[in-house]
């Protein structure tokens, strides 16, 4: 046995990795969700945890839920009683409180299709020292958004949202440089709109952070040209470039767009589905490390919020750092 323990020691530091970072690799993560009024609790809890996941969706599986999400949202609420059934279906514990769902795990995922409670939902979260995955939207208002990364920080607890559509192959190519220097870009997606939510969150978020994801941070103004069908969002960055959303409300919809790069013209491609995205959830859970960093998602929030307000001025560009602005003082009057 001692010689067995020298041998693991020496490999140990050979590989330059911490004894306790090799026990760390090989433990489970156990997760909570909250919220199973989408359709991603399922999807997500399915991946997790099938035995036999590859080794990049291995690590990690789901084991208890706290299933109310929306309040008021038809759409939403209507789906909990069966999603519900489906957990339990699986094996996965029901709980009746976040309190008690966060005494039995390690990380959480965020999924209230509704972002109108994610704050309030998060912070009992971040207190308690789990690092979060908040799914889209990350909140239903930019000073929202604001005040769960102020949280973030205040309890030291990582976290980090995202639409799946960010981790498009073509698009994370993109972004790694392969159409080189990104000059413009022109990204689509389906646009529902919910009442309580502000027009691009509910759905548009889609092809709002696809366009973010090849342009990169540091648009400056954005101007909205809306009608019942369709919306077309144009944001200009300091750097000249300019960079458009198209949102559809009838007719053939999908997910994709076009750059406009210093080695080529290329096409941003399809949805890969969730297992991309959740991917890096994994990684993220186990190193702590957000993959989508707080400036890039607030400016994602600050451009749709921002195209709200445009259009409320029939169309003239609006400043983001104006939005912010406005948005932060009203954050800081959050109790967190």
């Amino acid at each position: 046995m001692l010689r067995y323990q020298l041998t693991f020691l020496s490999l140990a530091l050979m590989s330059m990795i911490p004894i306790a970072a090799v026990a760390e690799d090989t433990k489970l993560i156990r997760i909570g969700i909250i919220g199973l009024d989408t359709s991603h609790a399922p999807a997500f809890a399915k991946v997790l945890n099938d035995p036999n996941a590859p080794d990049n969706l291995s690590g990690c599986k789901v084991v208890a839920a706290y299933p109310h999400g929306s309040p008021d949202i038809e759409s939403s609420s209507s789906r909990i009683p069966k999603y519900t059934q489906q957990f339990r279906d699986m094996g996965i514990e029901i709980v009746d409180s976040i309190d008690e769902l966060l005494k039995k795990v390690d990380a959480v995922l965020l999924e209230t299709n509704d972002g109108r409670p994610h704050l309030e939902q998060v912070i009992p979260v971040l207190k308690a020292g789990k690092p979060c995955f908040i799914d889209k939207p990350i909140a239903a208002s930019l000073s929202d958004a604001i005040a769960i990364f102020a949280a973030s920080e205040k309890y030291n607890t990582p976290l980090f949202s995202s639409s799946s559509l960010r981790y498009t192959p073509g698009a994370q190519a993109i972004r790694n440089g392969s159409a080189g220097d990104v000059i413009g870009a022109d990204a689509y997606s389906p646009c529902s709109l919910e009442t309580t939510h502000p027009d691009l969150y509910w759905y548009g978020i889609h092809g709002v952070e696809t366009l973010f994801t090849v342009m990169g941070t540091g648009c400056k103004t954005v101007s909205r040209a809306s009608t019942e069908d369709t919306d077309f969002v144009l944001g200009t960055w300091e750097d000249g470039r300019i960079g458009t959303f198209r949102g559809s409300r009838t007719g053939k919809r999908g997910y994709g767009g076009t750059v406009y790069g210093s080695k080529s013209i290329a096409e941003i491609g399809t949805h890969a589905g969730y297992a991309p995205l959740l991917v890096e959830i994994i990684k993220f859970f186990r190193t702590g490390e957000v993959p989508v960093s707080k400036a890039e998602t607030l400016e994602i929030y600050a451009f749709m919020s921002a195209a709200d307000e445009s259009k409320r001025q029939g169309g003239a560009p609006v400043s983001i750092a104006e939005v912010m602005k406005k948005a932060t003082q009203k954050a800081n009057k959050e109790k967190l």
